[in-house]
């Protein structure tokens, strides 16, 4: 195993993992100095491009932005989401879990679970490539959100996929949307980390859109905690071009040649 993965796993009941998402190379840079996992996540569909859901985000675009996020992380593992339609079965899997793998030079793939898909997570992970795990509300699969393990027969469905990640040979699993009560479970049962979005303090580490987290986004679920107001800072900053460049104080010497 790779020693990249397996100190994420020896990091479990040892250290809280510190994950959140990287789209660009300014903010890969900025999280590369406190997070251990950068996320390169098919969100940025409706963070970045605004659309509806994650469903029409391509493989090329997803390449394109891990390629920009791994060239600029020197600490961090990065991680690329396979995006929907990328993993129908096991060949088209491997093909572009590859093909991610050798153009964007990331440690590890993220495949969503569908409760039946684990055969393709070993048959990718028995290649050599990591692959991390997400269950719970899986945002290619569901279409509403909604908070997973509220009914017995769900703690058992999460459980049992939990272990069959475990099973197929994922290094993490994300936990999103899962109540405090099942993630602890979760937690306790698997030897590899759990990651939690929306799915208490119980997990091995957090993960937030960075989006969300600084205040850009304008998608707020009840998980979600904005660090700073930047949306503010970047409109007051905008208000100050605005009002220099009507005034005609901008640009001034310091900024004509």
């Amino acid at each position: 195993m790779k020693k990249n993965i397996l100190k994420i796993i020896n990091y479990k009941n040892n250290k809280p993992l510190v994950c959140l998402t990287a789209y660009s190379k300014p903010i890969a840079k900025i999280v590369d100095k406190y997070c251990d996992i950068v996320l390169v996540g098919d969100s940025l569909a409706t963070a970045m491009y605004g659309m509806e859901n994650t469903h029409q985000v391509t493989l090329e675009t997803m390449i394109q932005h891990g390629i920009s996020v791994k060239s600029n992380l020197s600490k961090a593992l990065c991680v690329v989401d396979m995006p929907t339609n990328s993993y129908r079965t096991i060949k088209e899997a491997k093909k572009n879990a590859i093909l991610i793998i050798k153009k964007t030079k990331c440690d590890a793939v993220k495949i969503e679970c569908n409760g039946k898909n684990f055969e393709i997570i070993e048959s990718i992970v028995k290649i050599g490539i990591p692959v991390m795990g997400h269950i719970g509300f899986t945002p290619q699969h569901y279409k509403n959100f909604r908070v997973h393990g509220l009914l017995e027969k769900d703690r058992l469905k999460l459980i049992n996929e939990a272990k069959k990640n475990e099973k197929a040979g994922v290094f993490s699993i994300v936990l999103e949307c899962v109540t405090e009560f099942v993630a602890k479970e979760i937690t306790s049962t698997l030897k590899i980390p759990t990651i939690g979005i929306g799915a208490s303090v119980h997990c091995d580490g957090q993960i937030l859109v960075t989006d969300d987290m600084l205040g850009l986004s304008g998608f707020y679920p009840r998980f979600v905690k904005k660090f700073v107001r930047l949306d503010n800072i970047i409109e007051k900053g905008v208000q100050k071009y605005n009002k220099a460049v009507l005034n005609k104080k901008f640009p001034g010497k310091k900024n004509t040649f």
